[in-house]
């Protein structure tokens, strides 16, 4: 296959000649762009050809390959056919225009003069981008990955006429097919699925080290047998399965990234059971919500990460779905380097395709996250690593045109050769992180390089195994029964006793003490240090710290009686089998203390004929303080309160009591971590220093269980000032209970 340069611009005038699939023959080598073509810059190939195949061998013999590009104007012939104003479709065909209109700008493309060829390619064979001519797909080519019908459905469109499209139009852009058809849609997607075989093609056979496909309608959406999300063809898995199918002692493993905002459901179902095809998908996911969302008849979405293909495929797909639009820089490069890279090395592909989508560039609007140029280039870098830099990147989603521009004239210059810039990679998204961690533990069956740190769940049930904290509040509940004769408290409603079994302990005769401290806390920070090489852990290198023991010692040798109620992170089910289980969020940890800590007051402790009730609140779990507090009358009846807080620290406010906030002042001691982010900012200071917060500490320890160590002297003095049998003597009028 030759490969010809463009002399002067990007637009191919039409030929009064016939072509197949509606379209005339092109002359490649023709000018348009902005200006009007001129004699200087015309190219007679006949004339030129020679000397540049003679050349383009001289540069493959010596090893200097070119970047090869694939555009042709006709493409933009693919329009809407309701011309009915506001009719502005995202899917523009300025797209593709404005990215080859860059790429001329920034010298990427030559557009000087003809007589200049034979001088440039002996001189700078590589300074520019080689011209890769697009032509119609065949139909055996499209039925590589389509159905007969669905070929025809899409040939049919341009016996059309334009009430038949404009109908077709209307019934096709609602919901999830959102798709626009006119009279030139047909060969317009033919000619973009063919310029992403010969694109594919060139890279493959050597013509080019690599190459960028600058073609539209997009194709990632479309389906085996159905047309979906602005695609007609799905002209990478073509492209794919035409190089297998031609060159398969070069091509058999190959690669499809797609980092388009939306997940590529066609990719993924028409390679689903493809063991030579690995598919790994970067998009906005949002719980399966973000286009394109659920499949008719269907329960679950193409794009969660629990989709890892089937049957040959099985392991073959991978998904990184982020919960959110917002990812940027941070998220995508953490991707790369914690999921994609590993996995992509690990599969060792003979080539490397790029579903390149720019609708997560910062700017997209439709896409709403924040991909900088830069982090395009480092991630096409990356992938430029792999099948001995046989890369190829074919357009699929983008629809800001000045973003699109700068983030593919970043990935043509990195391509072409030039080293990424150097990027400020800005902290991951906590909950992105966490999905990461999702996606390796999913992939850890399939792919070596994800089971370090990973554990098959499944398979350490079947070991008699129980999880770590169950085991841990069990040996706690031993040595405090030992210690001070604590029992396990019954909590007599089935769903909150399977929640907090051995949860709930408390000293003897807890009814009759006069003075009782409830310490609601989080579970012992565990500490531990894996093997550097092969991250093991052995338990003499694990510690477990609990720093609500000391206060339980210090309450009992003070007579007071204790409830000591422990609040796991997690409630363990017995069908868990994920090998990592996030923490309760906010949300359902409230609702967890609301329904435990009212069962408890409403039971037994305002039952009881103390004099002086405390509470404490410990991490996370100190919010069972502010629940209690605002849905029960009890504020009468409890002599004080002291938290330790390291993370969201809350306002205790009432509609119904106004003189809640003023009590909670007046009756409290919340010792917050010296590096918590309210004092970071003057005003977020003044804020917690608002009677609503309560009497806020700034400690001078950093974490939960040194800052409990460090003021266990000051609290306790607290405490005992207030209890009734001192506040006669030894408190003011001000720390006396309201």
């Amino acid at each position: 296959m030759d490969v010809d340069i463009p002399m002067g611009g990007d637009d191919h005038p039409m030929k009064d000649i016939d072509a197949p699939n509606g379209f005339s023959q092109p002359d490649n080598n023709a000018i348009d762009d902005d200006d009007t073509a001129s004699e200087e810059g015309s190219f007679n190939a006949d004339s030129e050809s020679e000397p540049q195949d003679l050349a383009l061998d001289q540069m493959r013999r010596r090893g200097l390959l070119p970047t090869g590009v694939c555009y042709d104007d006709r493409m933009k012939l693919h329009m809407n056919a309701d011309f009915s104003p506001n009719t502005h479709h995202p899917e523009d065909p300025r797209r593709i225009h404005e990215i080859f209109k860059a790429f001329k700008k920034m010298g990427l493309v030559y557009t000087g003069p003809s007589t200049e060829l034979a001088r440039i390619i002996k001189e700078c064979p590589t300074r520019y981008m080689w011209r890769i001519p697009a032509r119609p797909a065949t139909r055996p080519e499209i039925c590589l990955a389509h159905s007969p019908d669905h070929l025809s459905w899409v040939e049919s469109l341009e016996h059309m006429s334009t009430a038949e499209l404009r109908e077709l139009t209307r019934q096709y852009d609602q919901g999830r097919e959102s798709l626009y058809v006119g009279s030139m849609s047909y060969p317009a997607a033919m000619l973009s699925a063919g310029g992403a075989i010969e694109t594919c093609k060139a890279v493959v056979t050597g013509q080019v080290k690599n190459a960028f496909a600058v073609i539209r309608p997009p194709g990632h959406h479309a389906e085996f047998d159905a047309p979906m999300g602005f695609c007609f063809f799905n002209n990478v898995p073509v492209a794919v399965r035409v190089c297998q199918q031609d060159y398969p002692d070069i091509c058999r493993k190959v690669l499809v990234l797609d980092w388009d905002v939306h997940h590529g459901n066609g990719v993924q179902n028409i390679f689903y059971h493809d063991a030579n095809v690995l598919y790994i998908s970067l998009h906005v996911y949002q719980d399966g919500i973000f286009y394109p969302g659920k499949p008719p008849n269907s329960m679950t979405p193409d794009g969660g990460i629990e989709n890892c293909g089937s049957g040959a495929g099985l392991g073959k797909n991978v998904n990184i779905g982020w919960h959110e639009q917002g990812m940027g820089d941070g998220e995508y490069m953490a991707a790369f380097q914690k999921i994609v890279m590993p996995i992509a090395k690990e599969f060792n592909p003979d080539l490397v395709v790029i579903s390149a989508g720019f609708d997560a560039a910062d700017g997209d609007e439709l896409g709403g996250c924040f991909v900088s140029p830069g982090c395009y280039a480092h991630m096409t870098h990356m992938l430029m690593s792999l099948a001995d830099g046989k890369v190829a990147v074919c357009l699929e989603g983008g629809y800001n045109l000045k973003a699109i521009s700068n983030s593919a004239v970043a990935v043509a210059r990195t391509l072409m050769g030039d080293p990424p810039p150097k990027m400020e990679i800005p902290k991951i998204n906590k909950e992105a992180a966490r999905i990461l961690a999702k996606v390796q533990a999913h992939q850890a069956p399939y792919w070596e390089c994800m089971r370090p740190g990973v554990i098959n769940v499944p398979d350490v049930q079947k070991l008699n195994a129980n999880r770590l904290h169950d085991v841990i509040r069990n040996a706690q509940r031993q040595v405090l029964q030992s210690k001070h004769n604590m029992v396990p408290l019954y909590v007599q409603r089935e769903q909150l006793y399977k929640s907090f079994e051995n949860q709930v302990l408390v000293t003897p005769n807890l009814h009759d003490a006069k003075r009782i401290l409830v310490i609601i806390h989080d579970p012992p920070q565990l500490l531990a240090q894996p093997d550097v090489v092969d991250t093991t852990l052995e338990s003499h290198n694990a510690w477990v710290v609990d720093g609500v023991t000391d206060y339980i010692d210090w309450a009992v040798g003070q007579k007071f009686g204790v409830m000591d109620i422990n609040v796991p992170a997690y409630i363990t089910h017995d069908e868990d089998s994920d090998s990592y289980i996030p923490a309760s969020n906010e949300k359902a940890l409230q609702q967890q203390l609301q329904s435990l800590v009212c069962y408890l007051w409403d039971n037994y402790l305002q039952l009881y004929d103390a004099d002086d009730i405390f509470v404490m609140g410990v991490g996370n779990s100190y919010l069972g303080v502010k629940v209690l507090l605002l849905n029960r009358d009890c504020k009468s009846r409890i002599s004080g309160v002291v938290n330790f807080v390291t993370g969201n620290l809350r306002p205790v406010k009432s509609d119904i009591d106004g003189d809640l906030s003023s009590w909670y002042k007046e009756n409290s001691r919340v010792y917050v971590a010296g590096d918590h982010a309210c004092w970071s900012d003057l005003d977020l200071t003044r804020k917690v220093n608002k009677r609503r917060f309560g009497t806020v500490v700034r400690s001078p320890m950093f974490g939960l269980n040194k800052m409990m160590q460090g003021h266990a002297e000051e609290a306790q003095e607290w405490i005992m000032g207030r209890t009734s049998e001192n506040s006669d003597g030894d408190s003011t009028e001000d720390d006396k209970p309201q």
